[in-house]
């Protein structure tokens, strides 16, 4: 029977693997001008692949011992910039998939698992609301940045791949937000 502290973190260790290869990292985001104006009625797609490898940081008190793990990561991610309120505003979708293998020692046993799957999809919604206003191609042209304010809401959605009989696994299984709020203030040229 497993402890329940050990599935708690065994259950979330890969999602936050999975998190940090498809660069939603809960802590920060670290995206380049996150809350900077856009042109209205752009499309934006993006594909990515990442590749982690390295052992688990888990409670030393837990009979889990020397565990490693790689997880190869693609992600594919949608957004579209929009008018809200007459500021900017954004919407992504970012969709990964994620092939993991790992295996250590659990209670003096053995244990090996392999997975491939949908880990969790992300969705976020973010607007300004103040300085960046809402312009067609042609008007950002003459578009020059002084302080901008803006929110964003991210949301996850538990439909990665989860086994609840298993240690590891790619989803969740729990809806997940965040929200956020940022300035950008132009220094200079």
């Amino acid at each position: 029977m497993m402890r329940p502290a050990l599935k708690y973190i065994c259950t979330a260790t890969v999602p936050a693997m999975t998190a940090l290869s498809t660069l939603s990292v809960g802590a920060q985001d670290l995206e380049p001008r996150a809350y900077s104006n856009t042109p209205i009625g752009l499309n934006f797609l993006v594909a990515g692949y990442t590749f982690t490898s390295g052992g688990v940081a888990i409670d030393a008190s837990l009979p889990l011992k020397d565990a490693h793990i790689e997880v190869h990561g693609a992600t594919l991610a949608y957004a579209r910039s929009f008018e809200l309120f007459g500021q900017s505003a954004k919407f992504d979708v970012v969709v990964p998939q994620a092939w993991l293998s790992g295996n250590a020692e659990f209670a003096g046993q053995p244990r090996e698992r392999v997975v491939s799957g949908l880990a969790d999809p992300r969705f976020r919604l973010s607007a300004n609301v103040y300085g960046a206003p809402a312009l067609s191609i042609k008007d950002f042209q003459g578009y020059r940045q002084d302080l901008i304010v803006g929110g964003s809401v991210y949301v996850w959605a538990p439909w990665g791949q989860y086994d609840p009989s298993k240690l590891v696994n790619l989803g969740t299984n729990r809806w997940a937000l965040k929200a956020e709020l940022g300035i950008s203030k132009a220094i200079g040229s």
